[in-house]
């Protein structure tokens, strides 16, 4: 699976479901966003397992993302939700910061881990190659993609014009000669780079000009509590009580169709990725503006809003990955998410 059919995917709701396994990760990246570090929350295994249990043939997301923290601290629960999953159809893929490959050698349990995995992304950076070579992740990138699975990186820089950008996406295309989609964004002042990257903060979809569609509150997201959300914004995943407008139920209670028809059906959710409501901070206070948080709601609920939100949906999708990119991403590396695949496929330059 090529990461840029995941991309494409963003935008229509409930194609997808994002789930993170822990805050624990062995590495202390300084612009970690979610600030796990060697102590923190586990989501709860057998809630998650009877979560993506639920999933059959004919309801189900196409893509489960899993993530953390770090993921692969939990290897034997990677594989039990990926197996789950494909046995309704689902497919699975799983981003790491690669803490297990410091060597470049790739531990038994976390290949049986990615048995039933068809992507894996690996988190790379200048934080993180400080703990793991640059060189090792490379190698064990390709191991994994000798097994069968697609790979992608996922790098990180302060902005478009960070030199270490351009040093690392040259550096990967040359070593997978471009059988490895990139995907680059820039540090956010969430997590442990709230205090140090607020001077480089950029606007967010839409912030600080006119509402514009949020393709970000398409795919329910599992917290770490197993709170589901329809936003992957940091600030909503991690605070509680949570808004509640965004809140759509709990794993421990709630089935993948009972939050499926709640991501899909929500007058509110519909005006915010059709019309925006001007950023994610906009969004986030709607819960404390009950005048507009009923005309958002009031919108949606139009004979019409269906039908519109299932249209914008489908125009993102058919624009493609990379101009999903141009405005959630770093806009000049967006082109390289389409890299990947056969050697002899054509790549983008």
């Amino acid at each position: 699976m090529r990461l840029a059919e995941i991309i494409e995917l963003r935008p229509v709701p409930a194609a997808g479901l994002l789930a993170t396994l822990t805050r624990r990760c062995p590495l202390s990246c300084a612009h970690c966003s979610t600030s796990s570090g060697p102590r923190g929350e586990d989501t709860p295994a057998e809630a998650l397992r009877r979560f993506v249990g639920g999933f059959t043939p004919g309801d189900r997301p196409e893509v489960l993302m899993l993530t953390g923290g770090e993921p692969l601290l939990r290897p034997a629960l990677v594989g039990d939700l990926s197996s789950l999953a494909a046995s309704a159809g689902t497919r699975t893929s799983v981003l790491s910061g690669m803490f297990f490959a410091t060597d470049g050698r790739i531990p038994a349990r976390i290949m049986r881990a990615l048995r039933y995995v068809s992507h894996f992304s690996a988190s790379i950076d200048v934080f993180h190659e400080r703990e793991v070579p640059r060189a090792a992740s490379f190698r064990a990138v390709h191991r994994i993609m000798e097994s069968g699975i697609g790979v992608s990186f996922h790098v990180v820089g302060n902005a478009a014009d960070d030199p270490y950008l351009a040093d690392i996406t040259a550096s990967i295309r040359a070593e997978f000669r471009d059988r490895a989609a990139v995907l680059v964004n820039h540090v956010r002042p969430v997590g442990r780079a709230a205090a140090w990257a607020a001077a480089r903060e950029v606007p967010l979809d839409g912030a600080g000009g006119p509402p514009a569609p949020c393709a970000m509150a398409a795919w329910p997201v599992v917290a770490f509590d197993g709170t589901v959300t329809a936003c992957c914004n940091q600030r909503v995943v991690d605070t509680r009580p949570m808004p509640e407008h965004l809140r759509l139920g709990h794993i421990a209670v709630d089935g993948w169709t009972r939050i499926r028809r709640r991501c899909q059906e929500s007058p509110l959710l519909r005006t915010i990725r059709t019309a925006g409501v001007g950023s994610c901070a906009n969004c986030r206070a709607l819960a404390g503006r009950p005048a507009a948080l009923e005309a958002a709601a009031r919108a949606g609920s139009r004979p019409a809003a269906g039908a519109m939100d299932a249209l914008g949906a489908r125009l993102q999708r058919d624009a493609g990955a990379v101009a999903l990119l141009r405005r959630y991403g770093s806009e000049p590396y967006a082109p390289l998410v389409l890299l990947g695949g056969p050697e002899d496929e054509v790549s983008p330059a």
